[in-house]
């Protein structure tokens, strides 16, 4: 057992008794033996003799016969022969001094005495956590005392788990964890000493999680060999169990090397660990084995769409396909990986990429690359998204044109595949991307109507520019003009005109 114990001064047994203090268990015994041999002559009187508070009690005092007091009858024996004393079913009520009196015959009277200190025993350290609970006591004599309670070098104070009681002599601590091994100790003081007890320390059994390691990859050729490592942090150390898809193997211990598997060994793997303390099991997750007879691939496949695709309006699915093992799909588009999200989603393990709906973005080459622990292939796709026409503009060439000047009307639309324009003015219409005037005249003057088809999308797009004179459009303001002269002699006037024109007079 494990015991708390205060170190008071040492009391001198002068020469009688050894020097104290002496220590005990509650409900133990302690033998007060003398340094004296047996005389020649019985000794004429032997006493004994209980100090506490300064208060003294009678023991025993033996002379022709025994006077033992009647709270130490059956609880004492007196060695008369060398006045030792024996006493038993100690309690903290028996810590205090004890002295005793020898009378030799024809001899000079003899007196010692010692302390003797009542420890009490931790009621268990070898604890369970969260299912165990222990209580320590302090005791010490003297008066004025107070009881502090320390782990490590914190004070312990009363909460949900702590029970501080009988002022402060009694420490309970309830539902122990693995933070609460100590050491722990108990202080006492009073106003002129000081002392702490000798520190306390709990084994704590405790698990913590369990987690489970598989070397290299996830899969196995035949013939291959596996190692598999489960470990739990666990005091005491646990003890494994290894199960394949919910049944028992033979093997125990932490680790579990597999040779020369077969496909029927693929499955689930699980260690699990006991604690024979806490009598708790932890089970690690299961980890996948996957023992395949082919690891070779065959180039994959994509089936391409051959439908025409519309911005909007059209969804896909590529699907990739390869013989062999293939535990890894990975898909790119223009060397670019794709990932879930926006229009894009995977399934089937990553075989199929959906695409819902198709935008002009799409428009590219779309690689799906398989691989295993050996091979790499990769398959393409195209795709083309048809699109558009977006809503044309219109170019005038030149841009301040005249009458009497030609001029080009041009015609641009954005579209997959390439849009159809044709032009309306007036009542007439004109196909075709451009519109062209030999020589401007009034009657050419107005809107113009540009139409932007798609064959494939079935949408069309149109756009209005109107034909102006550029001459008659812009009035040609003077803001400022500068006359030259040469001696006094009038020679030009140059005038700058609000527009990019400019006149000469």
């Amino acid at each position: 057992d494990t015991f708390y114990r205060l170190r008071n001064r040492l009391t001198s047994g002068l020469g009688v008794l050894p020097d104290g203090p002496l220590n005990a268990a509650v409900g133990g015994t302690m033998m007060f033996t003398t340094t004296l041999t047996p005389p020649e002559k019985p000794f004429v009187f032997v006493g004994w003799i209980f100090i506490h508070n300064n208060i003294d009690a009678n023991i025993i005092s033996s002379t022709s016969t025994n006077n033992t007091t009647p709270t130490y009858e059956g609880r004492i024996t007196l060695f008369r022969s060398i006045g030792s004393l024996e006493l038993r079913n100690l309690s903290l009520n028996d810590s205090g001094e004890y002295r005793v009196t020898i009378t030799p015959d024809g001899g000079v009277q003899m007196t010692g005495s010692t302390r003797l200190e009542i420890l009490v025993t931790v009621s268990n350290t070898d604890l369970v956590e969260f299912n165990s609970s222990v209580s320590l006591s302090c005791s010490s004599s003297g008066s004025s005392l107070s009881f502090h309670w320390l782990n490590g070098s914190s004070e312990v104070t009363a909460s949900d788990r702590v029970q501080l009681t009988d002022g402060n002599r009694n420490f309970t601590l309830i539902n122990v964890t693995r933070y609460d091994q100590g050491p722990f100790r108990c202080r006492v003081f009073n106003p002129v000493s000081d002392g702490t007890s000798d520190p306390v320390n709990f084994s704590i059994s405790c698990e913590l999680l369990i987690s489970m390691l598989i070397f290299l990859h996830e899969n196995y050729l035949n013939g291959s060999n596996i190692d598999l490592s489960c470990s739990a942090d666990s005091k005491p150390s646990a003890q494994f169990k290894w199960f394949l898809n919910g049944s028992l193997l033979f093997d125990t211990g932490p680790e579990l090397r597999l040779m020369n598997v077969q496909k029927n060994q693929s499955g689930n793997y699980i260690c699990q660990a006991f604690n024979n303390k806490t009598l708790r099991y932890q089970t690690s997750q299961p980890s996948a084995i996957t023992v395949v007879g082919k690891l070779a691939l065959s180039r994959p496949t994509i089936a391409c769409p051959t439908e025409n695709l519309i911005e909007g309006k059209t969804s896909v699915n590529l699907s990739c396909n390869a013989d062999g093992f293939v535990p890894t799909r990975a898909w790119m588009k223009d060397g670019k990986p794709l990932v879930s999200g926006d229009r894009y989603s995977f399934y089937d393990g990553n075989r199929v990429l959906s695409i819902s709906p198709v935008d002009r973005k799409d428009t590219g080459e779309f690689l799906c690359n398989v691989s295993n622990d050996i091979s790499f292939e990769t398959a393409k796709c195209r795709l083309d998204v048809h699109y558009g026409p977006d809503t044309p503009i219109i170019v005038q060439t030149p841009i301040g044109a005249e009458l009497e000047e030609s001029v080009t009307l041009s015609c641009f639309a954005d579209s997959l595949p390439k849009a159809t324009f044709s032009w309306r003015f007036r009542y007439m219409e004109k196909p075709g991307p451009l519109y062209y005037i030999k020589e401007m005249e009034e009657k050419h003057l107005g809107k113009y109507i540009c139409t932007a088809r798609n064959a494939i999308t079935g949408l069309e797009a149109s756009a209005v520019h109107t034909l102006t004179d550029y001459f008659q459009a812009y009035t040609f303001d003077p803001i400022k003009c500068i006359s030259i002269t040469h001696n006094y002699s009038f020679i030009l006037s140059h005038c700058f005109l609000k527009h990019q024109k400019m006149m000469i007079i």
